[in-house]
């Protein structure tokens, strides 16, 4: 431990971000890193506790608590503080395959469970891993190291989401030869096209995607795998000795309400694929996406991606935004059922709603609300939404709360974009078909427990289409995991990381 008193004699200091009115006009990201004094005093926070929570990853009350992927939180914070960041990138890069994509968007569940969040303000671990990521690059720690043996044996990767891409890297460190197979013009998944650049900027996934290359993962982009489709699930099976399925949740759930055929209604993944896409191939220059610039944008769903569309909304142009939540507002600050180190169940008021609030002067949000009808106008395009208010109601037969209409709470309000960003389902089912696989209740791929095998032998999956939709540092344990289970499948043991 480097300085046992730096959690009374630092405060907490994050890395200042750009104003909401200036960072709107850019999709770059908009926070600036401190100096690398003020860094090495933010790891001398961390208390090197007897027992790190941090790196626990493991669920209290049925919700996880700590880093899933158990990353020694409070060994490089103290490599941080000490200033040796080539031992912090080394302790890092055990447990972690890529922490320049963690350090920009995990919502950080090592620092909600930082003992010092118990009785003050959590350390810096996310912006400490950030730090220690890009000194890494700096330093020249991650020129390319591919492995010095191959073992002969022949993986097939589909997909190149946070999955595919941490199963690729773990199983071609340990020597196999990895081809990743993408849909998509681009390698990255959910890193490329389901995040907005001004939170995971393109150049970093491409920066890594091209360290892979080099270190000898072929990628191979715009080929679909299905029955039907580019590649077929045999050819893969004959070709390769394992075969990894990582296509993610692509099953998004829909608004089934009157004048859903209206047009101006998309998906999230949608609206924010076709932003990305026109940034990198025109930066925004040419009018080949949908566009929010000038018009009454309505957001349902109050997560995440709802929230990215706000913000990316926000950076179009729009003329208002409203965001749609089914629940109620959660409170400020963590209720007595809620107690430290369970994930706190607190309002967090993210980029996008900052940036409307300050455009607009209020809250995009509005809770305890969805859509009862889209209203067309004579062309068929959504000119406006009904909305109806919701409330807790008891079933007298189950003892269930259910959410239900409250009568007379009808409201009309203008849109001409919606965006529906109300989570997914599960993976597309072309997918678990062409293989024949079996699958859950709600559609993922079923898997032995604990292990990553399917039904069908050789065939592995991970990711969102096993555990459903979920967070990118899931999708890299899962990755880890999965490689540990197909390098046992393929050599008869593994000594790789699980």
């Amino acid at each position: 431990m480097g300085k046992a008193t730096g959690f009374l004699d630092y405060s907490r200091q994050d890395n200042p971000g750009e104003e909401p009115l200036e960072r709107i006009k850019t999709y770059r990201e908009f926070h600036t890193p401190l100096s690398d004094e003020e860094r090495q005093k933010q790891g001398g926070r961390c208390m090197n506790c007897g027992v790190p929570f941090c790196q626990y990853g493991k669920p209290i009350l049925g919700m996880v608590a700590g880093c899933p992927l158990n990353n020694l939180c409070p060994d490089w914070n103290d490599m941080v503080y000490k200033g040796y960041w080539d031992e912090a990138y080394k302790l890092l890069s055990l447990t972690n395959p890529f922490p320049e994509f963690t350090s920009r968007v995990c919502p950080a569940l090592c620092e909600k469970a930082c003992t010092n969040g118990l009785d003050g303000d959590a350390v810096t671990c996310k912006e400490n891993e950030y730090a220690i990521i890009e000194k890494a690059f700096e330093n020249g720690l991650l020129d390319p190291k591919p492995p010095k043996k191959r073992t002969g044996k022949r993986v097939a990767v589909v997909g190149s989401g946070p999955s595919g891409l941490s199963t690729a890297y773990w199983l071609n460190k340990r020597g196999h030869s990895v081809t990743v197979y993408e849909k998509e013009d681009r390698p990255g998944g959910l890193l490329m096209y389901g995040i907005p650049n001004m939170k995971l900027e393109k150049k970093t996934v491409l920066r890594r995607i091209d360290l892979m290359k080099a270190e000898g993962i072929e990628f191979i982009c715009g080929v679909d795998v299905g029955a039907e489709c580019d590649i077929s699930p045999r050819y893969l099976q004959e070709h390769y000795d394992a075969v990894v399925l990582c296509c993610g949740t692509g099953n998004a759930r829909d608004i089934n309400a009157e004048g859903r055929d209206a047009k101006g209604i998309y998906f999230a993944v949608d609206f924010l694929k076709s932003t990305t896409k026109a940034l990198l191939n025109s930066n925004m220059t040419e009018a080949d996406y949908i566009s929010a610039k000038y018009k009454n944008v309505v957001v349902i769903g109050g997560g995440d991606t709802g929230n990215d569309c706000v913000g990316t909304s926000m950076r179009h142009g729009c003329k208002s935004v409203v965001q749609l939540e089914m629940m109620p507002a959660p409170p400020v600050t963590r209720a007595e059922n809620n107690p430290w180190p369970e994930w706190p169940k607190v309002l967090k008021t993210d980029y996008g709603q900052e940036e409307a609030i300050a455009v607009f002067g209020k809250d995009p949000r509005v809770y305890c609300t969805t859509v009862k009808k889209f209203i067309k106008d004579d062309n068929g395009n959504v000119k406006a939404v009904e909305t109806t208010k919701l409330q807790f109601v008891k079933d007298p037969n189950t003892g269930r709360m259910n959410m239900v209409p409250v009568e007379g709470s009808e409201e009309i309000i203008p849109a001409d974009l919606v965006l529906i960003a109300a989570g997914f389902l599960g993976p597309s089912k072309y997918i678990s078909d062409a293989f024949g696989l079996e699958t859950t209740p709600r559609t993922n791929v079923l898997v032995t427990p604990n292990h990553h095998d399917t039904s069908v032998k050789g065939v592995f999956a991970a990711g969102d289409m096993v555990r459903g939709q979920s967070l990118v540092v899931w999708g890299l344990r899962e990755g880890r995991d999965c490689a540990y289970d197909v390098d046992e499948y393929l050599m008869g043991y593994s000594n790789l990381r699980k």
